[in-house]
């Protein structure tokens, strides 16, 4: 395993960068508000991490267009002293950095406060191997010294991925992130991968909310496309009708899956974290949500 690394046994919520025309006092809006709803829905000081996703340019068919973003670094620069206390995730694409320009960006984010960074490959445009940069899954070796937790992501529902995601923790992955769950299906792949296998990384749990505005929008449901894939389709369906409902209906079916995950993967000797994600910007529902989930487990709380 190399060097024992310490599980993060984190809560951490993304904050995806924003628009850079927006400004800093956006960015900085926002964190206070982040503190205010969590002020409000009782889970005040429990939020360890801000998981900050490094923006690509990909795909034509985002149904919400891409603007030029803020970096990671200069985002968590300015959001940082308004979250006292807070430590910084964040994923990086390698495929476009060699290795000297590489390890120059991972010592920077290191030195900001970043305790955990995922390696990511390129976007969907493009084949693996594309990009004149580091493979990801040369950076979890390459920069093991540099970088003591490191991340790869997990698509429980994509074909091979028992095999791809025990390939990344062969080469030094200490903690999968995984992608949005909208089903349990990460519990019967964590099973197998257990039998199969000794690695124990940490797991970040991802899930997301879904407001109203997925149903006009369907942001969520193209992040987590897999064209072919019935595995992918019926969390696609579940989105869609999680949408739909009111307000404590959908916190009920959310809270739901939450336990199922839990209550599966929780005996399998991976320490578990809770990535929670809000596409559409922080919101009160999205923290109520957040907050009866971590009332039947938390990570901060074993």
């Amino acid at each position: 395993m190399g060097s024992r690394f310490v599980p993060l046994n984190t809560i951490a919520l993304e904050l995806v960068p924003p628009n850079i025309e927006r400004g800093a006092s956006y960015a900085v809006e926002e964190a206070h508000k982040v503190l205010a709803i969590a002020a409000e829905t009782g889970i005040e000081g429990r939020i360890r991490h801000v998981m900050i996703p490094g923006m690509i340019d990909e795909d034509d068919d985002r149904p919400i267009e891409m603007k030029p973003k803020m970096d990671v670094l200069e985002y968590w620069n300015i959001i940082r002293p308004e979250l006292p206390g807070l430590r910084g995730l964040c994923t990086q694409v390698t495929s476009f950095l060699g290795e000297e320009a590489l390890r120059e960006r991972l010592t920077a984010l290191s030195g900001a406060g970043f305790d955990g960074i995922s390696f990511v490959g390129v976007p969907r445009t493009m084949k693996d191997g594309e990009g004149e940069g580091v493979a990801p899954t040369d950076a979890l070796s390459i920069y093991a010294d540099l970088v003591p937790n490191r991340g790869a992501i997990l698509i429980p529902t994509r074909e091979g991925e028992q095999g791809r995601f025990n390939f990344k923790c062969d080469q030094g992955a200490t903690y999968g992130m995984t992608q949005l769950l909208y089903s349990d299906a990460i519990v019967g792949f964590l099973t197998e991968f257990a039998k199969t296998t000794e690695h124990r990384p940490e797991i970040l749990l991802s899930f997301g909310f879904v407001p109203k505005m997925e149903a006009k929008v369907g942001l969520i449901n193209w992040l987590i496309q897999d064209p072919g894939n019935p595995a992918v389709a019926a969390e696609q369906e579940f989105v869609s009708h999680l949408a739909e409902q009111d307000p404590a209906e959908k916190r009920r079916l959310m809270v739901d899956l939450y336990k199922r995950v839990i209550d599966g993967v929780g005996q399998l000797g991976f320490p578990l974290s809770v990535h929670y994600e809000v596409a559409y910007g922080v919101s009160r529902p999205a923290f109520e949500t957040l907050a009866e989930m971590l009332e039947y487990w938390s990570p901060d709380q074993g």
